[in-house]
């Protein structure tokens, strides 16, 4: 709670920030600290586009009818930014020069001084290039600043009575695919739908990675339980070639954040 003390004395002092909201853990855990500190001083932003499952965007819409906090929904169609559909090592780079661009000017339109990210301590131990993007255009990060790690995280959102304390962890879903291989979105549908397919089954961390005709299945212990039965395999085959995949294949390490980073040298 000190960290958090820490956090809204932080916020309270930039007078005005408009947070990058995908209603996740960490954002939103950061835009309740934010309307805490500064009120409606705090504005959240959401980008919209075929990465981001609609799923995903209501949830945040609702986060922020229920407290009342001034939303703004951007349309950012990474596949428009030049050589992003080609997948490239700075994928996400390129995604979030776009996205903060757009950030700050509706912060610029409605007076608010500050643009604010939602990354913790512990991105600091994977490959992430959106984090030069944060860097290059004076996007604060606040919940790195304070030294706050996922766990510390979870444990404060739900002492809020946050919803999102326990939500699994989630990614755009062009993270989905290996570098190099092209991005549509079509492609991007098929991930999607299998991934719900996942989530209506009863799993809760997973990642669906498009390995051209291969759906590559990560998952936490529980997940492994849920889909070692016979008609649960069954079912997943029968839906996943439904959607476009030729093979379905369980990954025996599991779920595990930036898995495509492992091919990177």
């Amino acid at each position: 709670m000190n960290k958090y003390d820490d956090l809204k004395r932080y916020l309270a002092e930039l007078g005005s920030v408009a947070v990058a909201f995908s209603g996740g853990v960490d954002s939103t855990f950061l835009l309740r600290a934010a309307y805490d500190a500064l009120g409606d001083k705090a504005i959240a932003v959401t980008a919209r586009s075929c990465s981001f499952p609609e799923r995903e965007l209501n949830e945040a819409r609702a986060f922020c009818e229920g407290y009342g906090i001034t939303h703004f929904v951007c349309d950012s169609e990474e596949l428009e930014i030049d050589g992003f559909a080609q997948n490239p090592k700075n994928r996400c780079y390129l995604c979030k020069s776009e996205l903060f661009e757009k950030i700050w000017a509706i912060a610029r339109e409605n007076g608010v001084m500050y643009v604010a990210e939602g990354s913790n301590v512990d991105d600091d131990g994977d490959y992430r290039p959106g984090l030069v993007a944060v860097r290059e255009q004076g996007v604060k990060s606040p919940l790195r600043h304070v030294g706050l790690c996922k766990g510390e995280i979870r444990r404060l959102s739900r002492e809020l009575g946050l919803p999102t304390w326990d939500k699994q962890s989630f990614a755009c879903l062009s993270s989905r695919f290996p570098y190099g291989e092209t991005i549509t979105p079509e492609r991007l549908g098929m991930v999607d739908r299998a991934e719900q397919i996942l989530l209506d089954m009863g799993l809760r961390q997973v990642r669906v990675r498009h390995h051209g005709t291969i759906a590559r299945i990560e998952t936490d212990e529980d997940g492994f339980g849920a889909l070692m039965g016979r008609e649960a395999r069954a079912r997943v085959h029968r839906e996943f070639c439904e959607i476009g995949f030729t093979y379905v294949s369980l990954d025996l390490l599991g779920y595990r954040t930036g898995s495509m980073n492992e091919t990177l040298a």
